[in-house]
Formats: structure tokens, C-alpha cells, sequence
């Protein structure tokens, strides 16, 4: 079989409530995602033997040990689909690890749909979505490529309306990140820690969604909220210190993306990036990660 290579895109939640903690662990959610098309690139090179699966990646900072998603994936699909061909995986690792974007899970996710399209037996839709859910939380909605509302732990997924998924397809999106991630189980502890100050209840957050979605021509703008900011700013302050000045000084719309630390700008079409580009170069330094780019 020749290597396939696939494309991992990141994600933005442009719409996310933490509704509260599920008795498995889990948090409850209501979230809308949309892809970029930004992302990383997967390799999938079948060889020869049985049941053998290795990892490389171009950022010596990733793991490519069995805490990877994509081995873990590789493994999820031969339990199920009876593939017993080694692979290797090769990354190209364009997506920030730590940063709220979906990475890891769309790797893993690529690893599901490129070991499914090298099957000589592929399994069904409905087997690939249990996968992913059994994956990540994050998981299932890579499977869609396209702008869709999360509920449960993530892994109830319904695609947006043609009409409001063509308010995010498109839109220019400037994504940056500073030097220091923050770890997704720390932000959900500090979630549930205080419950009745952090979590949103699942009313108020479907009526402000259907609120957008009803509203003809609503712009993405009047959904951005996510209330994982609040835990994140308390102890990151370099992440509202940046928003607040950039909101001020540009008149733009920005949040975190997920539990961050990587945040967002939704650009109007005649707003020139450079000059914010070199504001947040100003404050965060050199040792960030930038990219403008548009929703998928």
C-alpha cells in the first residue's frame, strides 16, 4: 500500500458552557466548533509485519510514546476492525500543544479515517464515531469537518444549520498562543471546584444558542462567550491583560478557545492584521505562536 497523508485541522470553540460535572467524572458541555484550515499532517505508511505501530514527529516535544493519540487510535481501530498490518505514523506538527485548539484529538481522529481508508474491510460511520468517542471528549467532532454543536462530554454532535454554518465558513481568524499552555485537567479541577461561580446552567446556554440560531444573519460576534475564562484569567493574567488592551485599542471581538491558553480575533475582511500581529508581539514577545487564517 502506498503512504497516505491526511490533514488534521485545529479547531476554535467560538461558543462553550461548562454546564456542570457528570457523575463518571466528565463535565457536561454545550459548545459551538468550527474547523480552520490550519492544522496538522498525519502520514499513514502500512509495512510489512503484524500489529507493530511507531511514531515519528518533526517537534521533538511531542510524545510519540503510547500517551500519543495516534498510536492509541491505531490500536482502537485494529481492536475493532480486525487490521493487522504495522503502520508508521509520521506527525508534522503544526498545531500548539496546550492550547485549547484540538490537536491531539484531531490527530487521533486522522489516524481513525487514514487507517479506515487503507481497510480492505472499513468499518461503518457508526463504528468510527464510537471509536473517536472512546478516544477523547474532543474526538467525534473531527470526524465532521464542518461547524457543529458538542453536547454531553463532547460527543454528541449535530452539524449547524446550512444557513448559520455559513456565518463561520470563511471568516478570517487571527489564533495566538503564548509560550506557556495551560493543562486541560487543572482547568476543568479548578471548574469544579467552585461550582455555583463557574458552571452555567444548561438552559441559559441552549437559549443563548438557539437565540443565534433563530436570529437571521446574527453575526458570529454576538456568540462568542466561554465561561472556562474565568478560571484561566485568574491565574493566567497575561491572557486578559493582551484581550482587554486589544479589544480597546481595535475594536475587535476576541476569547480563549477551550481551556486555552490560546486565544482569537475574528477579523473583519477590511482590517488589516499586521498592526495587531505587532501588538501582541509586544506584550507576549517572540516566544508565541501566531497564525491568521480562516474557519473551514
Amino acid at each position: 500500500m502506498n503512504p497516505l497523508t491526511l490533514f488534521a485541522p485545529a479547531k476554535i470553540n467560538l461558543f462553550l458552557a461548562i454546564t456542570g460535572r457528570r457523575p463518571d467524572g466528565f463535565h457536561d458541555l454545550v459548545s459551538v466548533v468550527a474547523p480552520l484550515a490550519f492544522g496538522d499532517e498525519l502520514t499513514v505508511e502500512p509495512r510489512v509485519g503484524e500489529g507493530l505501530y511507531s511514531l515519528t514527529c518533526d517537534d521533538p516535544e511531542v510524545p510519540v510514546d503510547e500517551t500519543n493519540l495516534v498510536l492509541r487510535a491505531a490500536r482502537l481501530f485494529a481492536q475493532a476492525s480486525g487490521w493487522k498490518r504495522s503502520v508508521h505514523f509520521h506527525l508534522r506538527k503544526n498545531v500548539p500543544m496546550g492550547a485549547g485548539l484540538g490537536g491531539g484529538s484531531s490527530d487521533g481522529t486522522a489516524t481513525l479515517l487514514g487507517l479506515n481508508q487503507l481497510s480492505e474491510a472499513p468499518v461503518s460511520r457508526e463504528t468510527l464515531t464510537s471509536l473517536a468517542a472512546q478516544l477523547g471528549s474532543d474526538c467525534v467532532l473531527f470526524l465532521q469537518r464542518a461547524p457543529c454543536v458538542m453536547r454531553g462530554r463532547g460527543e454528541r454532535i449535530e452539524v449547524l444549520p446550512i444557513e448559520a454554518a455559513e456565518r463561520i465558513r470563511g471568516r478570517r481568524v487571527l489564533v495566538f498562543k503564548p509560550s506557556f499552555g495551560i493543562p486541560t485537567a487543572w482547568a476543568y479541577r479548578k471548574m469544579a471546584a467552585a461550582p455555583a461561580e463557574n458552571y452555567v446552567s444548561a438552559e441559559a446556554a441552549e437559549a443563548r444558542l438557539a437565540n443565534w440560531l433563530k436570529t437571521p444573519r446574527a453575526p458570529v460576534e454576538a456568540l462568542i462567550a466561554n465561561n472556562m475564562e474565568g478560571v484561566a484569567f485568574a491565574k493566567y493574567l497575561a491572557l486578559p491583560t493582551l484581550l482587554d488592551a486589544l479589544r480597546a485599542r481595535f475594536q475587535v471581538v476576541a476569547g480563549m478557545s477551550g481551556s486555552g491558553s490560546a486565544c482569537f480575533i475574528l477579523l473583519p475582511e477590511n482590517t488589516p492584521a499586521e498592526p495587531i500581529i505587532s501588538s501582541i508581539r509586544a506584550v507576549w514577545g517572540e516566544r508565541l505562536f501566531i497564525m491568521e487564517t480562516r474557519f473551514g
